[in-house]
């Protein structure tokens, strides 16, 4: 029987998944207007699991944190070239082309949400909004190029990697792998994703104006006071 790992923690599936989820949810919905309370709530949602990753990248579990896969981009090369020739060594966490994928997935991330809440707030105009959906566009590309690495090598290293971000195992032992108990942190952030979520669709309370703006509702106590007399 293949003996099993557990290498990554709830808390760093939990917000892989999540952030998976906001990016989507976002993404598709970035010209709906009616339904924008959304858009922006998975915007912070976004910033919210960016902060959260970036404290547990310090003082996460092992495989979690960002000493363990930090590589040059020229070892990103390397591994990716052994790996297109099929003689890539198998790394328990992150190798060198993910990990340097990981790092870019969370800087376009903070660009991505920094941006839009600085042009949901009217800050910058037309530019911050160009540059908005320019930083959204690139971070769509690197996640379409991080889940074809993901395939390919899962593919390569006959191993379900993306199985391996839900359950949290991969296939090997190595002593020290296993995390630290972190359950109860990860199920408070995944309460707090969903509570923020379900905040939002219900409260409706995100977006500036979301009531009638200032004129409509001049126009509508006007209209009151006409049909009064």
């Amino acid at each position: 029987m293949t003996q099993t790992t557990k290498v990554w923690d709830l808390p760093t599936r939990i917000f892989h998944w999540a952030l998976a989820v906001s990016f989507a949810g976002a993404f598709v919905l970035a010209e709906s207007e009616r339904l924008r309370n959304v858009h922006v709530a998975l915007g912070y949602t976004v910033l919210g699991l960016l902060a959260f990753r970036l404290i547990w990248g310090f003082v996460g579990p092992r495989y979690a944190r960002f000493s363990s896969f930090v590589h040059s981009p020229l070892a990103a090369l390397r591994y990716l070239v052994d790996e297109l020739r099929g003689r890539a060594p198998r790394h328990l966490g992150h190798n060198p082309a993910g990990g340097l994928a990981v790092f870019g997935l969370l800087i376009l991330g903070a660009a991505t949400g920094v941006t839009g809440y600085l042009n949901f707030n009217d800050f910058g105009g037309e530019s911050m909004e160009g540059l908005h959906e320019v930083c959204a566009n690139a971070w769509l590309v690197l996640v379409v190029l991080h889940v074809m690495g993901v395939v390919f090598s899962s593919i390569m290293q006959r191993e379900n990697l993306v199985r391996s971000m839900v359950t949290g195992l991969k296939r090997g032992t190595v002593e020290g792998a296993e995390p630290r108990p972190a359950r109860g942190l990860g199920l408070t952030l995944a309460a707090a994703v969903l509570g923020f979520w379900g905040w939002t669709i219900t409260a409706g309370g995100l977006a500036p104006g979301a009531g009638p703006a200032p004129a409509e509702q001049s126009e509508l106590a006007t209209g009151d006071e006409t049909d009064d007399d």
